[in-house]
């Protein structure tokens, strides 16, 4: 903390976002000298309290502002940038999507920069070399191991290396620096040419059928303002024929594309549509990428070399000089809203950002959200529709597949198994959809019933059994090995109840032998590359049985896919979150899509024993449109999202009575300054009550004013975050997409 001490005599001051859980911006002194070389944007090197951190400056202060401090001001410790590295529209989106979300305004600008920029790493790091001048210095670094590391590494490089390197290896910038003040070495800038290549068509657009013209024309009215679009198209309908023609024009105008994509997952099949219908620098954002690459991928995007940017939900906020169009893809993917820590959802804060450039954005699904189709009703997005599959292909037929009455083998109906015999017989390809990993989610005790519980989290472990036989937590990550026996009464039959995709895999190979058989969930893609080779399997035309999680569900074109199943729908069916249904019917339209996408007709079979549920009846008698509509009526009449603005406040601890009595407390204060204008739902222990060893409680607030709700619950969460107990955590999520 700073001490109470003798004022500042200087006025050359600079207020700071520093990446600490604080709502302020902290004010700092500079020198006469750095004064002028500041600019909003750039990064500092500060000590904050006992810790040295990077801050972003936020304000340069007028040299005649008064100064009102008690406390005695720091220096920064280093300029770090002589340029601003954010842009003064990337820092109005900081600064709004900190304001929305209540999120520290510090730690929001710390998530739009690349790691190595976070670590204070210089921004010219992939172009900066360290060059040996003097190769007898050996007498002057006597004393510093580190500085005599750095220069036996250097005189193995005598015509120079990469700083980013000599990092990697253990050399730190520091050290290198102070061999430099000894006249011992150098650095260097390496030139890097950061200039666009002019952007030409590497194959020409296919034909466009009348509603993808229409989408077209449209979006490219809009093309130099803000207008934002829901392009709504059934699987397989062409939406990114439409996307890729819409940039074309706007990528002639010399203006940069921002695509976004759910999840890493989308990024290859997707970078390799555009790479194969341009010829220009395109870059990947996402976290699967190392340091170096993602630094070197975001100076491509902020000089403005990159025309098309293509990345996950974090690649938003990314400084981009010459944006013409943004693009988000699957908009309804639960993917873009973060679940930790700054709890944004990409596509609200994309919609804000297209507002802030003046450039059109084009959400796009075959499902889209409630809350896109409440936008449309407001007027605030343009639908528009694609009805009709590209080329000859035609929607998919749906059967729902009633497991009370069908015989089954290994939980797969007899008539499921005899349909994907004849398609694998004519040479055709099959996929098959469980939501559930592992290979048994319950072991249980046939003697005395004993269940393996984690003992940290309200949940089962589940069973796996590669590499070796082991229970695993999915919710806690707690690993044990398989009990030999009971712990309970030491019987030795202990038996997998339930089915993952590793049993589904070894029945399927039970009883299909000579069939290739791939599975694709979260343990077969671990690897770097897994994933693609995956895909590359799946697009040769031989018969084959795909077999895997949600990571199915995501968009990718499957042409050989004739018959998708789909095992277990039904806890999707049953669940309590009233956006259930909505997460449950896009799941279904969205596996069902992958069947049917080439030259032959698709079936979908649905296993379930609910086949009278009115979801499933209004997705095969109807659509996934009927179904929102319908869906959007009841949400009116109920007075749910999008129909009421609502903020989760989670509460975690070791005591649950804590919780209860804490949240009970502020709840009481909260009603008492908003006049009873927000309605508070709880507090309630969350649906997991215990995760990782600690009790979860849940109060949720709603009302129909937006304002009025952020205006109200502002202090209040100040005042919670003030008064909460060391031992507890809370949290804030501004519009929530799950409440567990």
């Amino acid at each position: 903390m700073q001490t109470t001490q003798e004022l500042p005599t200087t006025n050359f001051r600079i207020r700071v976002a520093v990446p600490v859980h604080l709502f302020d911006t902290f004010d700092y002194l500079v020198t006469e000298d750095q004064y002028p070389q500041i600019h909003v944007g750039a990064r500092v090197a500060i000590s904050f309290g006992r810790q040295n951190l990077v801050g972003i400056v936020a304000e340069k202060l007028s040299l005649h502002s008064p100064i009102n401090s008690t406390f005695k001001l720091k220096y920064i410790t280093e300029l770090l940038d002589h340029e601003a590295i954010l842009d003064h529209k990337v820092l109005s989106l900081l600064t709004w999507s900190s304001s929305y979300y209540q999120f520290p305004i510090g730690e929001v600008m710390q998530s739009a920069l690349p790691t190595l920029l976070r670590q204070g790493k210089p921004a010219d790091l992939l172009t900066r070399m360290w060059v040996l001048l003097d190769e007898h210095a050996e007498n002057k670094i006597t004393r510093s191991e580190k500085q005599q590391e750095a220069y036996k590494i250097l005189k193995l490089h005598p015509q120079g290396t990469a700083e980013n390197i000599l990092n990697l290896a253990g050399i730190e910038t520091a050290t290198l620096k102070a061999l430099a003040k000894k006249e011992i070495c150098k650095c260097v800038q390496e030139k890097q040419d950061l200039s666009p290549i002019p952007v030409t068509l590497a194959q020409m657009p296919l034909t466009a059928n009348t509603d993808q013209k229409k989408a077209i024309e449209h979006i490219l009215k809009a093309r130099n303002k803000y207008q934002a679009f829901l392009l709504d198209g059934l699987t397989g309908s062409g939406k990114t024929e439409v996307y890729l023609q819409v940039m074309e024009q706007v990528l002639k105008q010399g203006k940069q594309v921002l695509v976004l994509v759910p999840e890493i997952g989308l990024t290859p099949q997707t970078i390799s549509r555009f790479q194969s219908r341009f010829h220009c620098n395109i870059v990947l954002l996402h976290s699967g990428l190392n340091d170096s690459k993602r630094l070197q991928a975001w100076q491509y995007a902020k000089s403005g070399k990159a025309s098309i940017i293509l990345g996950t939900r974090s690649a938003i906020y990314t400084p981009l000089p010459h944006l013409g169009l943004i693009i988000l893809d699957e908009e309804h993917d639960l993917s873009f809203k973060q679940q930790e820590g700054f709890r944004y959802h990409a596509r609200d804060v994309a919609l804000y950002r297209a507002h802030l450039e003046q450039c059109p954005i084009i959400l796009g699904s075959a499902t889209p959200s409630i809350d896109c189709y409440a936008l449309v009703e407001q007027g605030k997005l343009t639908r528009l529709e694609l009805n009709q599959r590209a080329g000859s292909a035609v929607m998919p037929k749906m059967h729902v597949l009633d497991l009370k009455t069908n015989q089954k083998q290994y939980g797969i109906s007899q008539l499921l198994i005899n349909e994907i015999k004849k398609r694998l017989e004519h040479q055709e390809q099959v996929l098959i959809f469980l939501n559930r990993r592992g290979y048994s989610p319950v072991l249980i005790c046939e003697s005395c019933a004993w269940q393996a519980k984690c003992p940290n989290c309200d949940a089962n472990f589940t069973l796996h059994q590669q590499p070796y036989p082991h229970l695993n937590c999915h919710h806690c990550g707690t690993i044990h090995r398989k009990p030999e026996t009971c712990p309970q009464c030491h019987h030795h039959e202990l038996k997998p109840i339930g089915m993952g995709t590793a049993k589904v895999e070894e029945h399927l190979n039970e009883l299909f032998p000579n069939v290739d058989i791939v599975r694709v969930d979260r343990d077969s893609t671990s690897r770097v590359g897994s994933w693609q080779k995956i895909y590359d399997r799946i697009q040769t035309s031989k018969p084959i049985i795909l077999l895997g999680t949600q990571m199915l569900a995501k968009g990718h074109h499957f042409p050989y896919v004739t018959l998708v199943a789909i095992l277990d729908i039904d806890a999707g069916l049953l669940s309590v979150d009233f956006r259930a249904p909505e997460r449950t019917a896009q799941l279904i339209v969205q596996v069902s899509g992958r069947a049917g996408r080439g030259e032959k007709k698709g079936d979908v079979y649905l296993q379930t024993l609910r086949p009278d549920h009115p979801l499933l009846t209004t997705l095969v008698n109807h659509d996934y449109r009927a179904f929102a509509k319908q869906t959007l009526k009841e949400r009116k009449e109920a007075l749910l999202p999008p129909y009421r603005y609502t903020a989760l406040i989670r509460c975690e601890s070791k005591n649950q009575q804590l919780n209860q009595d804490f949240l009970q407390h502020h709840a009481h204060a909260l009603r008492l300054s908003s006049e009873n204008l927000i309605d508070i739902w709880g507090p309630i222990p969350a649906p997991m009550e215990r995760k990782a060893g600690r009790y979860q409680a849940h109060m949720v607030l709603l009302s129909q004013d937006r304002a009025k709700l952020h205006f109200y619950i502002r202090q209040w969460w100040l005042n919670m975050l003030h008064q909460k107990p060391s031992n507890m955590k809370l949290s804030l999520d501004i519009d929530p997409q799950e409440l567990s």
